[in-house]
């Protein structure tokens, strides 16, 4: 879809839906014929819910691959029966492989926590951006200012990784031997690209340490200058 022809209306969106579904049938005959048998996804994806962030386009995945659970800033708390729900029918009914929990550079919600600014009911969800934010205030304030919003989205996605690798529902699902990794992943909406955070659970290693280890690499990477081109900061 081109600048030129953006929907306006309600109704241009029932006419490109109708486009496409036509257009869908002419490239890829029986393409919504297979769609109905098609749910049996690997992976599931929690994001945010940023419409600049689409889990299928930027992942290359058909629907019916990718099983897809998103809010404002990609968090997940124990008192979230939502992502909870979620998480659970995606491991013990579609039987997923891999959770990826999923930040983005330039998130509002991330620079709304960092900045403390008010929006109103939100803030209470955004509160837990702000905990992290507190948790790693001395790291933050010791970083340039331009790189902090970016350190503190991918310190919000290993704090994120734990509360989901913490839950009864992946506890459970380790204790039965069920074969399922967490992973923690942050996209660049400037280039596209998705950065591994290196931040890989699994339940057979002691947590603890690895979100230890993701931590320092967070504070190292957004330490650095940002002209060595590394840690380029990210608007």
């Amino acid at each position: 879809m081109t600048i030129e022809n953006k929907p306006d209306s309600l109704e241009d969106l029932f006419a490109h839906n109708r486009a496409w579904s036509s257009r869908m049938e002419r490239d890829r005959p029986g393409f919504f014929t297979s769609l109905v048998k098609q749910q049996t996804p690997k992976y599931m994806w929690i994001g945010c819910s940023d419409s600049r962030v689409p889990a299928n386009q930027i992942t290359g995945l058909e629907p019916g691959e990718v099983f897809v659970h998103r809010n404002v800033a990609n968090i997940v708390v124990h008192s979230d029966l939502n992502a909870l729900s979620a998480i659970q029918f995606a491991v013990e009914r579609l039987k997923v492989q891999h959770i990826m929990v999923v930040g983005h550079y330039g998130c509002s919600g991330v620079q709304a926590a960092l900045e403390g600014a008010r929006i109103g009911i939100a803030d209470n969800w955004l509160r837990h951006i702000q905990d992290v934010r507190d948790r790693h205030h001395v790291m933050l304030d010791s970083l340039p200012e331009a790189a902090r919003a970016n350190a503190l989205c991918e310190l919000n996605v290993a704090e994120q990784v734990v509360n989901v690798a913490v839950s009864t529902v992946m506890q459970d699902a380790w204790s039965r031997n069920q074969s399922v990794t967490i992973h923690g992943w942050a996209f660049g909406v400037h280039d596209g690209l998705i950065q591994d955070l290196e931040l890989t659970v699994d339940g057979t290693k002691p947590m603890e340490n690895q979100y230890r280890a993701a931590v320092q690499r967070i504070r190292y990477k957004w330490s650095k200058p940002a002209d060595t081109g590394t840690s380029e900061y990210i608007k």
